[in-house]
C-alpha cells in the first residue's frame, strides 16, 4: 500500500459519521491539490487568490467592480482591495474611476495580466489533469456532481 492509500489513525474518541470522515478527506484533499497548484503559479509570483482574480477579469473585459469580483471568488477572501492593490502595482489589473457614477471604481486585467494568464494556462490545466485524470471522465463528472450538491445544500441554509 503506498503513502496515498493509507489512511491516518483516527483521532481517539467516538466512531466519525460518514459525513466527517468524507469532510476530512475532502479538506485533505483539496490541502494537497492547492499545494500542488501553488508549486505551479510560483513560476509567475502570484498566488492561487491572483490567479484566480485575474481569471474573473479575463472573463469580464469590461472590468468588474471590488464587490463583483469578491462574489465571484472561487475562495473568500475578506481584503479583495488588497489583492487588488498588489495586482495593480506590478501592472496586472488597472482601476479606474467610472465617468456616469464616481462611487464606482471598476478593475480591468491589463495586457500584462493577460500574457500572465497565457503564461500559466498551459502548466495549471497540465496540473490538473496530473491531478485528477487517473479518475477517468465518468468518475471525475460524478465527483463534480457530487462536490456542486455538498455546496448547493449548504448555500441553502445561509
Amino acid at each position: 500500500m503506498n503513502a496515498s492509500q493509507q489512511q491516518r489513525p483516527s483521532a481517539s474518541g467516538p466512531e466519525r459519521s460518514p459525513a466527517a470522515v468524507a469532510f476530512v478527506e475532502l479538506i485533505r484533499t483539496a490541502d494537497l491539490l492547492a499545494s500542488e497548484i501553488s508549486a505551479v503559479l510560483k513560476a509567475e509570483k502570484i498566488s492561487a487568490t491572483q490567479f484566480n482574480i485575474l481569471r474573473i477579469l479575463r472573463g469580464a473585459p469590461e472590468g468588474l467592480a471590488c464587490g463583483e469580483i469578491a462574489a465571484r471568488m472561487i475562495t473568500r477572501d475578506p481584503d479583495v482591495t488588497r489583492l487588488l492593490d498588489r495586482l495593480e502595482k506590478r501592472g496586472l489589473v488597472s482601476r479606474c474611476r467610472e465617468n456616469q457614477d464616481r462611487r464606482l471604481v471598476l478593475t480591468r486585467i491589463t495586457e500584462a495580466g493577460l500574457a500572465t494568464l497565457g503564461r500559466l494556462d498551459d502548466p495549471v490545466e497540465n496540473a490538473h489533469l496530473r491531478q485528477l485524470q487517473h479518475l477517468g471522465p465518468a468518475r471525475l463528472e460524478q465527483l463534480t456532481t457530487l462536490l456542486r450538491a455538498a455546496r448547493q445544500k449548504r448555500s441553502d441554509q445561509v
